[in-house]
């Protein structure tokens, strides 16, 4: 037989109509066992496939909800990803990912393409702080949750971290390791969540006899985490410590350090940001903020499911913000001065618990 077996093609072989081919596939309870074998022996022996495009068509929903990330290299949107998937699933739901780059023009072609296949909803993290890629979700009717972001005065749900918060356990620890001239490998970055980690740390500093020294970066990757690391040291008087806005900057910098035989943290103190697997594994394990990054893929398709699913009219959006942990390792671990602390390795030294609002 060439070709895609049809669910004509089944009913054909099993010897029963179309209609007992569709109830064993969508409603199996409703049809005898033997008939079931049948027809489950004929699907198996031809290679059927049911059409989801012809299913959606019929019931007018889709089970495939769309996730776009800003970096899929950075391994904190692979477990976000992954959070999504498992919540996703067991609402019998599956997930297509892409990624954005952070490249506006992509995260409008990505979001046409979710629009374009009628996916049941999306789970965006915006390229840009004002968020125009759910106001286009909005404008085209489709439901969103925003991940990793809150964007005030959108109707809509969202998971975030709170960053200004995780700047400022970062940028005190520091503090409380002695350092008073820090850089922050991040700069004046565009993305809210860098501009909010930032923000934090400055305020950790604030009042104390210390300074943040701002190193741009073109990028939030390894590569640009050693360029950021080559210029800091030309910078005089050198900084003795930096607070990196992810965790790639900050292996990329632990790298620039090696490479100038400059001892980590002795000589450089690193702190990262999202506590990414490899953080930990690196040659001198980094002191990171921790991000729960599968909680919030999870929570988020979980909302988006219940804003879909059949009680969708009742749904109200809801605001959750995690908060962020300090995670302190051997990059930060040095005899602080007279009065500091600093935590054992490995540890959780500051913690808080999420919270969510109704909006």
């Amino acid at each position: 037989m060439g070709g895609a077996a049809s669910i004509k093609d089944v009913a054909r072989a099993a010897g029963v109509s179309v209609g007992t081919v569709s109830n064993v596939i969508n409603r199996p309870e409703t049809v005898g066992q033997e008939t079931r074998d049948r027809v489950r022996a004929a699907i198996d022996r031809l290679g059927y496939v049911r059409s989801e495009s012809a299913r959606q068509l019929r019931s007018g929903s889709s089970r495939i909800i769309g996730l776009l990330v800003l970096d899929l290299g950075n391994p904190f949107f692979v477990s976000v990803a992954r959070g999504a998937e498992q919540a996703a699933r067991a609402a019998g739901l599956a997930v297509m990912v892409c990624n954005s780059a952070q490249r506006l023009a992509d995260e409008a072609d990505h979001l046409a393409l979710f629009a374009e296949q009628r996916v049941r909803g999306v789970l965006l993290t915006p390229a840009d702080a004002e968020g125009s890629g759910a106001a286009a979700l909005r404008r085209r009717g489709v439901p969103f949750v925003l991940v990793d972001r809150l964007v005030p005065g959108l109707e809509a749900c969202s998971v975030s971290v709170d960053d200004v918060g995780g700047g400022a356990l970062a940028a005190g620890h520091l503090l409380a390791g002695g350092h008073r001239r820090i850089a922050f490998a991040g700069g004046r970055h565009r993305l809210q969540q860098v501009a909010d980690r930032r923000s934090g740390a400055l305020q950790a500093l604030a009042g104390h006899d210390a300074v943040l020294l701002d190193l741009e970066v073109d990028g939030l990757d390894v590569a640009a985490g050693r360029d950021a690391g080559a210029r800091l040291l030309g910078m005089l008087p050198r900084p003795t410590a930096v607070f990196c806005a992810n965790d790639l900057l900050a292996l990329g910098m632990l790298q620039a350090a090696f490479a100038a035989s400059l001892r980590v943290p002795e000589d450089l103190a690193i702190v990262g940001y999202d506590d990414i697997e490899f953080a930990a594994a690196a040659a001198v394990p980094l002191t990171s903020v921790r991000q729960p990054a599968e909680a919030m893929g999870r929570t988020a398709a979980e909302m988006l499911a219940e804003e879909t699913g059949p009680g969708g009219a009742a749904h109200r959006h809801r605001h959750v913000v995690f908060e962020p942990e300090l995670v302190v390792r051997r990059s930060t671990l040095v005899a602080p001065l007279p009065g500091a602390s600093v935590g054992e390795p490995g540890r959780v030294v500051a913690r808080g618990f999420h919270h969510g609002h109704e909006g």
